[in-house]
């Protein structure tokens, strides 16, 4: 994947746009930055956290028991705020997810928090 301007709505699997992706950046539907995708499309938060993968449906999964291996990785530049479309296109049709597979922006969406929010977010001294 290359970094272009090309809009990508990321679902739930309720079927509702809860993010979109510019590459390598994701964004919520209020613009703010929440995390970016690496090549192997791997999802990580605003602070180098590993979230999960974005699938081809395109959702952000994980697997439920998650090990904590992966390491953290120095995010990219913060983007500016994105401007979002009113309305996100209908959802495609998703595969069923196994009980084993987690939708982070369904069932965990606080993995991938904006800079300003989050309990990594650096205290004010």
């Amino acid at each position: 994947m290359k970094k272009n301007k090309t809009l990508i709505p990321v679902y739930s699997s309720k079927g509702d746009t809860e993010a979109y992706l510019q590459y390598p950046y994701l964004f919520n539907c209020q613009g703010d930055w929440i995390g970016f995708v690496t090549r192997d499309r791997e999802v990580y938060s605003v602070y180098g956290q590993y979230v999960g993968w974005l699938s081809n449906d395109p959702r952000i999964l994980r697997k439920r028991s998650y090990s904590y291996d992966k390491p953290k990785i120095t995010p990219p530049p913060k983007p500016k705020k994105l401007v979002v479309p009113a309305l996100g296109p209908l959802a495609p049709l998703m595969a069923e997810l196994t009980y084993d597979v987690v939708d982070i922006l369904q069932e965990w969406p606080d993995q991938l928090p904006t800079l300003d929010h989050g309990e990594h977010k650096k205290d004010l001294d």
